[in-house]
């Protein structure tokens, strides 16, 4: 057998298989992750509610923090005028990167017509309020007990929503079966008919042991993954439901503890190379009273420990979370920006950086200075137009 005859023979045996990879794992989609998602309950939703926030947050810097001294010595880190400015910049300009109005835990069980009122109310206030990059809404889970009012809900917003940009996205909590994914789908598509809506996209929120572990042994996220197909986005840790379905005591219900860092390692796993995002969950130690302080430590800490982790975006529950959510990532950026531009420029041709880095490391690299770019730590002005060509398509590894 000739060599060519042998990789065509190759080419047969592994046409599946390639097909398989190439549906799977799709890659970078190209688009921006937001480093957050703001949960607002549906009663507390207003065409304000993005403005107030940013003043809140704002409000909060300035009478715990006024400088970038008084920040540093809260926190225990360096933080210049330059990371300070940047934090207040971005409280001005876009407080939220991704809003998710929450008919879920945050607001509860309610009369079918108060329900029903809020979700008309929040669906009509999307159009009037300030936009954000990502916004859309938390249905109840599709569980027998509240699967009627999750639908309804949905149904009721589409019909007085509009417009739907590409950034609106649905969370579905509380998955317990790749069968409730398949679901989801269903409802997406025929609602999407009813109303004339474009194909509608949707995150799973991991809050409950059946998502990372089913009955026959099988990791079922990866499963559910698949089964959502391109509609599937993101994946949402739910830090305290899943916590305490594992029998963890309230006291000890943490980001960081074990088994969270258990489920988010498997959600990783999952989602790598699939183009969809992993999402750390929240701290419910609030920025209050008191406890400013203390807060804000622990809560810049969990952000930047999930940074670390290769976690690039969590949950913020209270206005006074956003300095310190703005604070961690920058400085996170801030500090890699250096190394990582010195490490391209030479993987890319130009100069030494002491590193011999291959494809996927330069992919990685360009992603981390990309990222930084656009959640505004780092500044386009820091590569001409040519660097940041390169470095977009580097981001991005050829199939």
């Amino acid at each position: 057998m000739s060599l060519d005859d042998l990789v065509t023979e190759l080419d047969r045996r592994l046409a599946a298989a390639d097909a398989a990879l190439t549906a799977d794992y799709r890659g970078d989609r190209g688009v921006r992750q937001p480093v957050h998602t703001v949960y607002v309950p549906a009663d507390r939703y207003d065409v304000r509610t993005v403005a107030d926030w940013g003043a809140r947050a704002r409000a909060a810097l300035d009478e715990y923090a006024g400088s970038a001294a008084d920040l540093a010595k809260i926190l225990n880190v360096e933080v210049g005028d330059d990371v300070y400015d940047r934090v207040r910049a971005k409280l001005e300009r876009e407080p939220i990167e991704d809003l998710r109005v929450d008919f879920e835990d945050g607001y509860g069980n309610r009369p079918d017509d108060e329900e029903d009122a809020a979700a008309i109310a929040v669906a009509q206030a999307f159009a009037a309020g300030v936009p954000t990059p990502y916004q859309g809404l938390r249905i109840k889970s599709l569980e027998a007990p509240t699967r009627r009012r999750a639908v309804r809900t949905l149904d009721l917003f589409l019909e007085h929503l509009g417009a739907i940009g590409d950034g609106f996205v649905i969370t579905l909590p509380k998955v317990t079966s790749v069968e409730q994914v398949e679901a989801m789908v269903f409802v997406l598509e025929t609602l999407e008919r009813k109303h004339g809506k474009p194909p509608l996209k949707f995150e799973i929120q991991v809050e409950t042991p059946q998502a990372i572990l089913g009955a026959d042994g099988s990791a079922l996220i990866a499963r559910m993954i698949k089964a959502g197909g391109a509609r599937v986005t993101g994946l949402h840790y739910g830090t305290y439901d899943y916590s305490a379905s594992l029998g963890v005591a309230a006291a000890y219900q943490s980001m960081e503890h074990p088994v969270a860092d258990h489920a988010k390692d498997v959600m990783q796993l999952a989602a790598a190379g699939t183009g969809v995002f992993v999402s750390d969950g929240s701290t419910n130690v609030l920025p209050v009273g008191d406890a400013v302080h203390d807060a804000w430590r622990l809560h810049f800490r969990l952000v930047r420990r999930s940074l670390a982790r290769g976690i690039y975006q969590g949950w913020d529950m209270h206005p006074a979370q956003l300095p310190t959510r703005f604070a961690a990532t920058y400085l996170f950026y801030r500090e890699g920006f250096d190394q990582a531009a010195q490490r391209l420029r030479a993987y890319l041709g130009d100069g030494e950086s002491g590193y011999l880095d291959e494809p996927a490391t330069a992919a990685a690299l360009a992603g981390f200075v990309l990222r930084g770019i656009e959640c505004g730590a780092i500044e386009t002005s820091e590569f001409d137009n040519g660097d940041l060509a390169r470095l977009a398509r580097r981001a991005v590894p050829e199939g």
